[in-house]
């Protein structure tokens, strides 16, 4: 299956939740815990333009130049449409935080879904999945494209993917949110944080600019 492994060795990963995320997003460490109604959500830790100049493909077969998304918050994760487990909770997720955002989205704010399986989630798969989630027809994008490209844009965040012999992909259930010039503003264990705290964090964005 593809193994989503950052620079620091999954293989220590024991499953504690805070550990976890700072195994697969690199944060400096648990010792600093959110209020209450922020858990899940955490400073970006990444210094990363996370928009580059790399063309996708959506799920309509639009190509997508990442960069072109600057200039509003983008909310970015990563699943595949034939997972069973985190990432139908993650796509749920982000749907209540879409629902929430209401007219903002779109015009002010973009999602982001990224295949982390390419091979397969081609554009009419993609456009499927996001239907059958119910996700609103726009102002998010489900993106996917040449292997080489996703493989690329997931090194900006310091994933890499590896496939193992059951083809199931495994994964850290991770979102981010980017400010308009492509860098991270917050990080999220998404199986954790809210949907408010999100959308919040969305409006704390849009008010900075």
């Amino acid at each position: 299956m593809f193994r989503i492994l950052t620079e620091m060795n999954l293989r220590s990963w024991i499953g504690i939740r805070c550990l976890a995320l700072v195994l697969a997003l690199g944060a400096a460490g648990c010792a600093h815990r959110p209020p209450a109604d922020e858990v899940g959500s955490y400073p970006a830790a990444n210094p990363n333009d996370c928009l580059p100049p790399l063309a996708l493909i959506d799920q309509h077969g639009n190509r997508v130049v990442l960069s072109s998304l600057k200039g509003k918050p983008v909310l970015i994760d990563f699943i595949y449409t034939s997972c069973r487990l985190e990432c139908p909770t993650l796509t749920s997720k982000f749907r209540l935080v879409a629902r929430a955002l209401g007219p903002l989205l779109g015009p002010r704010v973009t999602i982001v879904s990224i295949s982390l399986d390419p091979e397969h989630d081609l554009a009419p798969v993609m456009l499927k999945y996001a239907s059958d989630m119910g996700a609103p027809p726009s102002g998010w994008l489900f993106l996917t494209g040449p292997p080489a490209a996703i493989d690329q844009e997931l090194a900006l965040f310091k994933i890499v993917r590896t496939r193992e012999h059951d083809g199931s992909i495994g994964h850290v259930a991770a979102a981010f949110l980017l400010g308009p010039n492509g860098h991270q503003v917050r990080q999220y264990e998404m199986l954790a944080v809210s949907p408010g705290t999100v959308v919040e964090d969305v409006r704390n964005a849009l008010a900075a600019g």
